[in-house]
């Protein structure tokens, strides 16, 4: 009844010149991805679009520059080095505008990769840990190809899919992608004290992967019914819900769930999402839409960056002209707790780089990119402290940036303050 190829088979419908979709995250459809890359041989021009991926990119070789091109609409560091070898590209747009390039047919797809869980009796499997734009491409794709896996979690929510939205099956059984964080250091414990802070009882939280997210978490176990509506949630998370810390009771959309649009993390987080109606994964432009976001009442967004200007613009996407990560859903996140009612806009960044040198900065690097503008800015936080630029002039705003950037660097800070006026 079921349509199963092997993964040699499935992807032989890809043609040269054609626009392939690959699911995001740790659904990353490895099997899938080998699979066509092996054909390099027989493909000219296939566009290989996709957000973040785990795992291996061997499309992104520059050996195979000829047959694949990759299309980036957030870089991971597995395509990173595309776009300065020229058979790579990066399309600025907001997470949650992502799934509109393809139900508006901007960007047209002719085969979608994807990875779910294995049918259930019905014939509906589970999209497992990333939902993200993935549904507007199964809708619109000319062809859908899923890399079958029992190891998959079935996670509540929008991630659906029946079996005949199918049209090639591929077997596998492999494990999800984990990612392990490491402990946070002495600064990012610090920086973690001053967001936590700033967090009140019965706030929904939005916050990302890393280190500092983790720190922020850890200080939360004293804190009382706090809510989850976030792009994305890894293990930090799950002894707070076991607590009754997050129970999101007091949401204003969504009520009683935790609401994301893609997990990553271990095993441990993957098991406890699995049939888990507490957990519940919807498309980005619902999770990322900043009307939905609004709602919930004391919204705090806890976001990074690359650096800062004295202005409070915000670089989180490049390294002055070097593109490294991607718009993602910063802004989506910043507009909706900034218009939420008792809501708090953060963003948190250790004040110097690994090499020394200031993330809080007279002015961005040339070619820098401006994710969140400098009207969005609210909360900047590092490791000295935290900077409320809400309703603050230009002149005051730089004052209270010079306060929390490090003491090796306030100095020239001060001149090029002066300098600046």
């Amino acid at each position: 009844m079921y349509k199963y190829f092997s993964a040699e088979e499935a992807v032989k419908v890809i043609k040269s010149n054609d626009r392939v979709y690959v699911q995001a995250a740790a659904a990353t459809p490895q099997e899938l991805i080998n699979a066509m890359t092996d054909r390099h041989k027989e493909l000219k021009n296939v566009e290989v679009c996709h957000l973040h991926t785990e795992g291996k990119a061997p499309y992104a070789a520059i050996k195979f520059k000829n047959s694949f091109h990759v299309n980036s609409f957030f870089i991971g560091a597995n395509v990173r080095h595309t776009l300065k070898e020229g058979n790579g590209s990066y399309t600025p747009i907001f997470l949650s505008e992502v799934p509109l390039l393809f139900k508006r047919n901007v960007l047209p797809v002719d085969v979608a990769l994807i990875h779910v869980s294995s049918p259930d009796r019905h014939g509906y499997c589970s999209l497992g840990a990333s939902v993200e734009a993935i549904l507007a491409v199964i809708e619109n794709a000319k062809y859908v190809i899923a890399q079958v896996n029992p190891q998959m979690p079935r996670i509540h929510g929008e991630g659906i899919i029946h079996i005949s939205e199918i049209d090639a099956l591929v077997e596998v059984d492999t494990p999800i992608f984990e990612h392990h964080m490491p402990p946070s250091t002495e600064i990012e414990n610090k920086i973690g004290d001053f967001v936590a802070n700033l967090i009140e009882d019965r706030s929904t939280l939005q916050m990302g992967i890393g280190t500092i997210p983790n720190a922020v978490l850890s200080r939360l176990k004293n804190h009382k019914d706090l809510g989850l509506h976030t792009e994305m949630f890894s293990d930090g998370v799950v002894d707070l819900i076991e607590k009754d810390v997050i129970n999101s009771n007091y949401k204003g959309i969504n009520p009683g769930r935790a609401l994301a649009t893609f997990l990553i993390g271990s095993k441990k987080l993957y098991d406890y999402a699995d049939d888990n109606p507490f957990i519940e994964l919807r498309s980005a432009d619902y999770v990322n839409n900043a009307a939905n976001i609004k709602l919930n009442p004391k919204m705090v967004a806890i976001n990074s960056a690359i650096e800062v200007d004295l202005s409070g613009q915000i670089c989180a996407d490049s390294i002055g002209t070097k593109m490294y990560s991607g718009v993602g859903g910063q802004m989506d996140f910043i507009r909706g707790a900034s218009l939420s009612e008792g809501g708090k806009a953060i963003i948190a960044l250790p004040s110097v780089t690994a090499k020394g040198e200031s993330k809080i900065v007279p002015y961005l690097k040339r070619g820098a990119g401006v994710v969140t503008t400098r009207a969005h800015a609210h909360f900047i936080v590092t490791e000295y402290g935290v900077a409320n630029l809400y309703g603050k002039s230009l002149k005051q705003r730089q004052k209270e940036l010079i306060k929390i950037a490090h003491p090796n660097h306030r100095e020239n800070l001060e001149k090029d303050f002066r300098d600046l006026m």
